[in-house]
Formats: structure tokens, C-alpha cells, sequence
């Protein structure tokens, strides 16, 4: 008997880590299906921020894990740091959290040049 509701497009997830003392975010986690709802679930038990772009994801997919993210993405990922940054500060003041950034084209400023 054929299932005919509609399947959900299979979901990607990546996750990264930065320490300041490191020249940029590693990715230390990635995967699709099922070890990604692994990854965005043990993202909400630990309080973490998600920020959903396919096309971000869909570029840090190619990074190894442990690996730093590629120099294209250094800003991308710099506004997404500094966007978490601001969302913890509101909380902490009780204002509204910050619109997320814009990382449809994580690589535009390449682009641009």
C-alpha cells in the first residue's frame, strides 16, 4: 500500500563551534535525516539559537567536521555571531530579540568583488 501524503524534503543540519583563542568556527557537527533532528533537538535541550538558511547549510555541508569554516564564509558567519550576541543581550534586558541577519547568499560579498 503507497503512502501518498507528502513527504518532507529531507532536513540538513549543521553546527558550529567558536572559541575566541581560534582563527574562526569549526563545524563540529552535520548531518541529514534523522542526525539532523538529532542535532536541532539537542540544540533546543541546550538552549542554543538556530538559524535556518539552506543555502548556509547547504555550503557548510562540504566542510569536513573539525574543520574551520572557509574564508567565503567568514562574514556570513560573522553576522550570525554577532546576531546571537545581540539575541542574548535582549534577553538578559527584556527587549525584543533582533530580526536574524540575511544569509540567503552567504556568499555575496564574494560576488561583489
Amino acid at each position: 500500500m503507497a503512502n501518498d501524503a507528502p513527504r518532507r524534503p529531507l532536513q540538513s543540519a549543521v553546527a558550529l563551534t567558536y572559541k575566541n583563542d581560534s582563527p574562526a568556527p569549526k563545524v563540529v557537527a552535520k548531518g541529514r535525516g534523522l542526525v539532523a533532528e538529532q542535532i536541532i533537538h539537542v540544540a533546543n535541550e541546550h538552549g542554543v539559537h538556530i538559524h535556518e538558511s539552506k543555502e548556509l547549510v547547504s555550503l557548510l555541508m562540504d566542510v569536513d567536521l573539525d574543520r574551520q569554516i572557509p574564508p567565503a564564509l567568514y562574514r556570513t558567519i560573522a553576522e550570525l555571531l554577532a546576531w546571537l550576541y545581540h539575541i542574548e543581550s535582549a534577553q538578559k534586558s527584556g527587549q525584543p530579540p533582533p530580526p536574524a541577519p540575511d544569509t540567503s547568499s552567504p556568499l555575496r560579498d564574494q560576488e561583489e568583488q
